[in-house]
């Protein structure tokens, strides 16, 4: 009798913390995406009490409208500068942080972290501030090599301002990586590090061999929270630095497209169609990338 009513005291302090988070994900996750589900197979201008069955229409013109390529394309063009800027920079710093005998790593594992702390609105403004033509910085630092004053309009040119977008994407994204791949770089034991050297093996060696390896498991993790944070968390930063995908669209992703067409447009059906392809397109891609990096773990004994 006393096991039954530990057990049933144990079972009851789990579920007082399980319940409460299904709940809370439920209403705030699950319930969106059913309702975002079927307001997409309606026509509908999120105002008015009308709405109009329209089964998959608003899909047959999602996928014949060209901007929602064009908007797929930049996402998955941030989606892999983000992951590649971000993930060497962020281990990088990790490992020169960990490996090399650096002073002040406090001061600069804080310093990383700043952009993380900040809200992406104060970012999208400061990096506007940078790119100003007339007072921007970037212009005053280029203006010091030149004879003339440098006022190049940086988020202005249709084929090149998607490129402007991924330096503030990747400085605000460095610190909290860096500090997953310090968590996991610092419980290396150092003895797998002082045999190496033993035996000869040069910093790099000990990265692909040492490091790499007993880290893979987080860099997995990070890759994945990239992915989806980009598919899904773009938005702020185009609306606030292009003005919801200017010049010309050039810059927009399925995010910004989306509220344009829900709370600019009113026309929520398909703003709600075009939230439905963005999960199937994080799902889909989330599952490609576990599959592309399913690598056995190396645990460490």
């Amino acid at each position: 009798m006393k096991t039954n009513a530990k057990m049933l005291k144990r079972n009851l302090f789990i579920a007082s913390f399980i319940i409460p988070t299904f709940l809370f994900f439920c209403v705030f996750t699950i319930y969106p995406v059913i309702q975002a589900l079927q307001k997409s197979f309606y026509d509908w201008s999120g105002m008015s009490e009308n709405s109009e069955f329209v089964g998959l229409d608003n899909f047959v013109e999602l996928f014949k409208d060209p901007i929602v390529l064009r908007a797929i394309g930049n996402d998955y063009f941030l989606v892999v500068g983000k992951v590649i800027g971000i993930m060497i920079l962020a281990t990088f710093f990790a490992v020169a942080l960990t490996r090399f005998n650096l002073r002040g790593t406090g001061f600069f594992r804080a310093i990383f972290f700043i952009p993380n702390v900040i809200s992406v609105v104060v970012v999208g403004v400061l990096w506007n501030f940078i790119y100003n033509p007339q007072i921007g910085f970037l212009n005053a630092f280029l203006s010091l090599f030149t004879e003339e004053k440098v006022d190049i309009t940086w988020l202005g040119f249709p084929q090149h301002t998607i490129w402007m977008l991924l330096p503030p994407t990747i400085w605000a994204g460095i610190g909290f990586y860096m500090i997953l791949m310090i968590a996991a770089i610092v419980n290396i034991p150092a003895s797998y590090y002082e045999a190496a050297n033993i035996d000869g093996a040069g910093q790099w060696s000990q990265f692909r061999h040492i490091t790499m390896p007993l880290i893979w498991e987080q860099i997995k993790v990070s890759i994945v929270n990239i992915v989806i944070t980009t598919l899904n968390g773009s938005f702020v930063i185009i609306q606030l630095m292009t003005n919801g995908g200017q010049p010309d669209n050039t810059t927009q992703v399925m995010g910004s497209y989306l509220y344009r067409m829900a709370f600019q447009q009113y026309h929520f059906g398909y703003g709600a169609a075009i939230g439905v392809m963005i999960l199937i397109v994080s799902l889909i891609t989330t599952l490609i990338l576990q599959r592309i990096m399913r690598q056995e773990t190396i645990e460490m004994h």
